[in-house]
């Protein structure tokens, strides 16, 4: 049944908080845990929806996965052999990164099986893992000639492959990776821009022969993994919300702990900060091959900027809090190179033009981004989710510098990345 929320404007957020286990990383974490050799311990997972479809996949397959105190989770891996056939069909939920990920390992397995999730996850484009993948030798079967889950697969035989991909995704570099370590051959993917390289480190890290280089990622099949010790840091699309929430709201200083930084994924502190965001980034240091720091905002007077090319794909899960901080920004934001939001969880660039322009903001939707008037007060009103986390969460944090309480409809999704999003906002506002 559909939740909803109203959230008053606040006269300021103090404190410190510690937001949610990195959702990628914890992805990942589960998967490179089962298929190394021994035992893999990890802190500080993420227990939000997405995370568990993919615990729950791994678990399906026959690795004994325990749920310890504290976020903790002992994964007793399997090796890249040890896997077995699912008896029933995979249910990813509403996770892009477990259907697509697991489409490229699930390729190398030498048995069947059927990956599918909820009615949005079933809209989203699959043919770009598909495609290169039956290229690799991969039998894959979908709606829409393997456009749309749910996908079938006969695991088998892969062949190394060299591809050159026409968008920077994570999702599928890393789904090209994880079938190369079953490959004959080594696989290099290339990307017109550098995506978030979560999967790369990891596989680094727990003993994959794994080459970046100037424009993409080599790795070599058949590697021995060994079970590691993983900390997962706090995620920085979830810490995004508390960053924009402090910014725009007069009165706020609040510090997150135990941040991930990491630089394929820091594009929206860079954004914050060219909009003249007194944002710190403090004490960096690196835990299980990933670099985490403490961050210090202070509420700020933004400006409009013009936000394209590499830094998209550095901040993409961050745009519709960044645009958010743009209606609370003097002057003109424009944000273009952006049109992979149009394939998220729901078309967020429609989305967020719909939801901030019932509050009142000044919202133009482009087809690759949005051009923002900022500067204008919001009004409170009503608005919903679209079922996606991210438009619920930035709808928040514009409540709180509305100018009177804002309804969002359809918040119980927020529990796919961030389960305790609204105790924590309560926690720290005044």
């Amino acid at each position: 049944m559909s939740q909803s929320k109203t959230v008053s404007p606040a006269a300021g957020l103090k404190g410190e908080i510690t937001v949610p286990g990195d959702k990628s990383i914890s992805h990942r974490s589960i998967m490179l845990g089962s298929l190394a050799e021994g035992i893999t311990v990890v802190h500080g997972f993420l227990h939000g929806e997405d995370n568990h479809a993919t615990l729950n996949a791994f678990r399906s397959m026959g690795v004994e996965i325990e749920n310890l105190p504290g976020d903790v989770l002992k994964i007793h891996g399997r090796g890249l052999d040890g896997l077995q056939e699912p008896a029933d069909v995979i249910d990813c939920g509403n996770s892009g990164t477990t259907i697509r990920l697991m489409t490229g390992l699930l390729a190398g397995q030498q048995f069947f099986s059927v990956l599918t999730g909820d009615r949005y996850l079933r809209k989203r484009p699959m043919r770009r893992v598909v495609e290169p993948l039956s290229r690799m030798g991969a039998r894959i079967w979908g709606r829409q000639g393997g456009q749309l889950a749910p996908l079938a697969l006969q695991g088998g035989e892969l062949a190394g492959l060299d591809y050159d991909s026409p968008i920077a995704s994570a999702q599928v570099k890393s789904a090209l990776l994880l079938a190369g370590l079953y490959a004959e051959g080594p696989t290099t993917v290339k990307e017109p821009h550098l995506s978030r390289d979560h999967s790369e480190r990891m596989l680094s890290y727990f003993g994959a022969k794994v080459e970046p280089f100037a424009g993409g990622v080599r790795i070599f099949p058949r590697p021995a993994l060994k079970g590691r010790e993983v900390h997962v840091p706090g995620d920085i699309s979830s810490a995004a919300f508390f960053m924009v929430a402090a910014l725009v709201t007069p009165g706020s200083d609040v510090l997150i702990r135990n941040v991930g930084i990491n630089p394929t994924r820091s594009g929206i502190i860079d954004i914050l900060q060219a909009m003249g965001g007194d944002l710190r980034v403090l004490d960096p240091r690196e835990h299980s091959g990933e670099p985490v720091a403490d961050i210090h905002v202070r509420s700020s007077d933004l400006q409009g900027i013009d936000i394209g090319g590499e830094l998209v794909p550095r901040a993409i899960d961050e745009f519709p809090v960044v645009s958010v901080a743009a209606c609370f920004a003097q002057g003109q934001t424009v944000i273009r190179d952006a049109r992979e939001l149009r394939v998220k969880e729901t078309d967020r660039i429609a989305a967020m033009t719909s939801e901030l322009t019932r509050l009142g903001a000044s919202v133009e939707p482009r087809e690759d981004g949005m051009v923002i008037i900022g500067g204008q007060p919001l009004q409170g009103g009503r608005v919903t989710s679209h079922g996606d986390h991210r438009i619920a969460m930035s709808m928040a944090v514009a409540a709180l510098v509305a100018a009177g309480p804002v309804t969002i409809d359809d918040v119980q999704c927020t529990a796919t990345s961030f389960p305790n999003f609204w105790e924590l906002l309560e926690s720290i506002r005044h």
